[in-house]
Order: C-alpha cells, then sequence, then structure tokens
C-alpha cells in the first residue's frame, strides 16, 4: 500500500476511535444516578437565629412565626445586654445561620452598657433588635400610636391588657410573660378602625418614632425600638 492508502487509513481509524470514545461517554453519562446529580443543586432554607434577652416574651413570640422558605431558631438565656451578644456569638458558630439577631431591652440596664452592646453586635454583623425601655412596647405598637414620649415599663402592662381585654385576651407582663396563640393571632389579625393589619402599623409607627431621634445615644432614646427591623426580614419568607 502506497502512503497515501496508509494515511487514508490511519484517517478512517482515528475518526471511527472518537466516535467510539464519543459513544462510550454517552452510555456513562446514561448510567448515572439521576438522584445524585438534582441534590447537587438543592436548595437550602435560610435559617434565622434569635438570641433574646428575656428569656419568655420573645422567644414566645419570634418561633411562633411560620415561614414557608425560611427557619427560625429563637432562644431565651435570660442574660443581661452584652452577654447576649457573647451568647449570639457563641451560639452561631454551632450551626450554619444566614442571620443572626440580638434582642435586648434597655430596661435598668446602664446606659453605657445598653450602647456598647449595641455597638458590639453591629461589629459582629448581628442585627440589632433593641427596645427602650421593653419589648412589650413593640407589642403596645400594634394597638396604640405612641409618639415615642418617655414610657416607663412599669406601664406597659396596664396599657396592653385595655386593648387586649375586648377581645378576651390577656398578657401576663408580671407572671409568665407568655404571648400566647390568642395573643399572637391579634398582633397578626387586622385593626377593625383602619381595617389594616395590626403587624403592619406596628412597623410604620416604629418607624416614624425611631426617625425622630439622632441615635447617637439609644440608651437615651425613649421610647423607641428596633424590632420592626427584624419583622421586616422575617416577612420575606412568610
Amino acid at each position: 500500500m502506497n502512503r497515501e492508502g496508509i494515511k487514508k487509513r490511519r484517517e478512517s481509524e482515528n475518526k471511527q476511535r472518537h466516535r467510539q470514545q464519543m459513544l462510550d461517554a454517552k452510555a456513562r453519562r446514561k448510567q448515572e444516578p439521576v438522584l445524585s446529580r438534582r441534590a447537587a443543586t438543592k436548595k437550602i432554607k435560610p435559617a434565622f437565629l434569635i438570641v433574646c434577652e428575656g428569656e419568655n416574651t420573645e422567644p414566645s413570640y419570634f418561633n411562633q412565626f411560620r415561614l414557608t422558605s425560611a427557619t427560625i431558631k429563637a432562644v431565651g438565656k435570660g442574660y443581661n445586654t452584652i452577654a447576649v451578644v457573647r451568647q449570639a456569638k457563641q451560639l452561631a458558630k454551632q450551626d450554619d445561620y444566614d442571620q443572626v439577631w440580638v434582642v435586648f431591652d434597655k430596661d435598668e440596664h446602664s446606659a453605657q452598657n445598653f450602647n456598647n452592646a449595641i455597638k458590639m453586635a453591629e461589629k459582629e454583623r448581628f442585627g440589632v433588635a433593641y427596645s427602650n425601655q421593653a419589648f412589650e412596647y413593640w407589642l403596645l405598637l400594634h394597638f396604640n400610636d405612641h409618639q415615642g414620649m418617655p414610657l416607663h415599663r412599669s406601664l406597659y402592662n396596664e396599657m396592653l391588657n385595655k386593648y387586649l381585654t375586648p377581645f378576651q385576651a390577656h398578657y401576663d407582663g408580671e407572671g409568665t410573660k407568655i404571648i400566647s396563640p390568642v395573643l399572637f393571632n391579634l398582633l397578626q389579625g387586622t385593626d377593625p378602625q383602619t381595617n389594616k393589619i395590626r403587624q403592619t402599623l406596628a412597623i410604620k409607627r416604629a418607624k416614624k418614632i425611631y426617625k425622630q431621634y439622632p441615635h447617637t445615644s439609644p440608651a437615651t432614646e425613649e421610647s423607641s425600638t428596633t424590632v420592626f427591623r427584624l419583622i421586616e426580614e422575617i416577612v420575606k419568607y412568610l
């Protein structure tokens, strides 16, 4: 066979070999488990970690949110402001959380500790949902268009129950401090006077009050709350 014939034969053999390699590769792909490829693209739900100063009120509130596209883990440690931030740092290392929030009140804590706790949390890139003076102020804003003037936390319980009594609901702010399912549903329900969702009203009111202050010292900005920020994040996943 001459050189030209040998060249054509080699080219033909190379084409056949390449075709066979393509067929073999295609056969291998067909044999791969379909489930393994789907698992690689499965999206995991975003997770919230909410570390609260209060052991009862805040966890019983946040844990009642039922999200369709995220998960919430709210824990109450009963620590002071700075200790809550430190505890959040420890808990955040134990699992993979997309958002970590700390929830604490001014109460009787010193202005220095309160302000420093906010700075510490922000440095850690935690969300901060504080209330001055107490978390119940956020609850009250669902029913009362408070304008942000000073209001001692000892008055919250009586004021809140004034709005709850007509609905046969009660908040035991001096005892269990638990947000019952009945109360939680009222907070999410419609205000008959405005025909608007109470939670939406509370967010709007809290924002308006928050804008009144310069935020140079949150400890002196009574009354105010940033819980609305956390709620705005949560409702994205309802």
